[in-house]
């Protein structure tokens, strides 16, 4: 199993906390507020590809707005498989943070 980068994390996270309110735009105001920096778009943009070529989102758009000048959002969200390795993620950094029961450790 791949495991996400932790920017690939976070946006998954993201999309996950926004549900279907998750368009490039907000997903950017949210992670600019929670982790008190600055996400470029095309950073963002790139990383999006990755999720969705790695089959962790899917991309939908919405309908033509006039407050957008006729033009449609584009919205992402979680797919079963992005889903499944954000719970793994959790269950990996609980383990790592010793919130979490961990498995046995092997004498060495």
């Amino acid at each position: 199993m791949k495991y996400p980068t932790r920017k690939e994390e976070l946006l998954l996270l993201a999309i996950r906390r926004l549900g279907p309110e998750a368009s490039l735009v907000s997903i950017r105001g949210l992670l600019n507020e929670s982790t008190r920096e600055s996400w470029s778009v095309g950073n963002i943009y790139v990383a999006l590809d990755n999720l969705l070529k790695a089959g962790f989102l899917e991309a939908f758009v919405g309908e033509p707005s006039a407050k957008r000048g006729g033009k449609a959002v584009k919205y992402y969200r979680l797919t079963r498989d992005g889903s499944r390795i954000l719970a793994e993620a959790k269950r990996v950094h609980d383990i790592l943070w010793g919130t979490a029961s961990a498995p046995p450790s092997k004498a060495s």
